[in-house]
């Protein structure tokens, strides 16, 4: 069984964490939903306040050792916080390092970028951060779901069916079509 770890804090895209979680749940994964505090995190949805959801962990207290794929969903707020907590920066490190996947989409590479592990690489992102993707030392293209390696990046919530697919392929699981 895959064993996932997804990291949010307030302001996450709603549709970039709960689609791939879900998506990971129905195929039998254990899924692991990490943020800075255990308060309920809330999410937005096209610039509106969205759903919440309690997380099961703090970034602090988990290891990608235990995991087999980290996922990052963008919105603005989540990631641009989350690249202010080094436990965060090491865990995207940890796990680049590992060679385990990483799957991160619209503003989510931005933590990518933060942890220095885009340099030599190629990705897609939503297009305000491109630059500074770019800045950081990686080739960014303009597609649905860019798979190099390890890393996995899509550009915003309507590119979560490719998204979903390589995120389970990343970790052996293969469908013809996932929503």
């Amino acid at each position: 069984m895959a064993r996932a770890l997804i990291i949010a804090t307030n302001g996450f895209e709603q549709d970039e964490l709960f689609k791939p979680r879900e998506a990971l749940l129905d195929e039998g994964a254990e899924v692991t939903l990490a943020s800075l505090s255990r308060d309920p995190i809330q999410g937005e949805k096209g610039g509106e306040k969205g759903a919440s959801i309690t997380p099961d962990a703090l970034v602090t207290d988990v290891r990608a050792d235990n995991y087999d794929v980290l996922v990052i969903p963008g919105g603005v707020a989540n990631p641009d916080e989350m690249r202010a907590e080094p436990a965060a920066i090491k865990l995207v490190r940890d796990f680049m390092t590992a060679g385990k996947p990483v799957a991160a989409i619209c503003h989510g590479p931005w933590l990518l970028a933060e942890a220095e592990v885009v340099d030599g690489r190629t990705l897609t992102a939503w297009p305000s951060i491109r630059t500074d993707l770019r800045h950081a030392g990686a080739t960014v293209v303009d597609k649905e779901v860019v798979v190099d390696g390890n890393l996995i990046t899509s550009r915003k919530p309507d590119d979560i069916p490719a998204f979903n697919r390589e995120l389970l392929a990343s970790v052996g699981i293969r469908q013809a079509e996932i929503a």
